[in-house]
C-alpha cells in the first residue's frame, strides 16, 4: 500500500502526535520513512541579519529530524531525514514528488480565525495541493 511516507516536522513538542502516527503506519505497511524539516525562508523580514538566525534554525530542525530518526530506528523503520530551507508547503510538496513519496503525515495547529488568515495553514496548502494522500493528525496543546 505504502512504500515511502513523508513525516515535515517543526520539532515541537506538539509535533509527538503526528510522529506517532506516521511510525505506527510505516510499520503497519512496511514502509520506510522520510522525515523532513523546513527552515523558512519568508519569516525573516530581508532588512535582518539572517544568516545567524538560520544557523540555529538549521540546528533545531537538524535535532527535529533525528529525534524521528531515532524513534524509526528503535522501531525498526527505514528512516531518511532532510533540513531544507524554502517556502515550507512548496519543499513538502516538491520533496514528495522528487522522492516518489505514497503518503504524507503532518500535524496541524488547528489555527482559526485571524491566526490562520494571517498566518495561512501549511497543512492545508499541503492537502489541497498534493498529490498523494495526506493523513493529518491533530496536535495536542500542551
Amino acid at each position: 500500500m505504502y512504500d515511502r511516507i513523508l513525516l515535515p516536522t517543526d520539532g515541537t513538542p506538539s509535533s509527538e502526535r503526528a510522529i506517532e502516527q506516521a511510525l505506527e503506519l510505516a510499520a503497519l505497511s512496511g514502509a520506510s520513512l522520510h522525515a523532513l524539516s523546513v527552515i523558512d525562508r519568508t519569516i525573516v523580514p530581508s532588512d535582518v541579519r539572517s544568516d545567524i538566525l538560520y544557523d540555529e534554525l538549521e540546528v533545531e530542525c537538524a535535532e527535529a529530524v533525528a529525534v524521528v530518526e531515532a524513534a524509526a530506528r528503535e522501531g525498526g523503520i527505514e528512516v531518511q531525514t532532510a533540513v531544507e530551507r524554502g517556502t515550507p508547503y512548496k519543499i513538502i510538496l516538491d520533496y514528495a514528488d522528487e522522492h516518489d513519496i505514497d503518503a504524507i503525515v503532518m500535524g496541524t495547529h488547528g489555527r482559526r480565525g485571524i491566526d490562520r488568515y494571517l498566518l495561512g495553514s501549511v497543512t492545508e496548502k499541503v492537502v489541497r495541493l498534493s498529490k498523494v494522500p495526506v493523513l493529518t493528525v491533530r496536535m495536542t496543546n500542551d
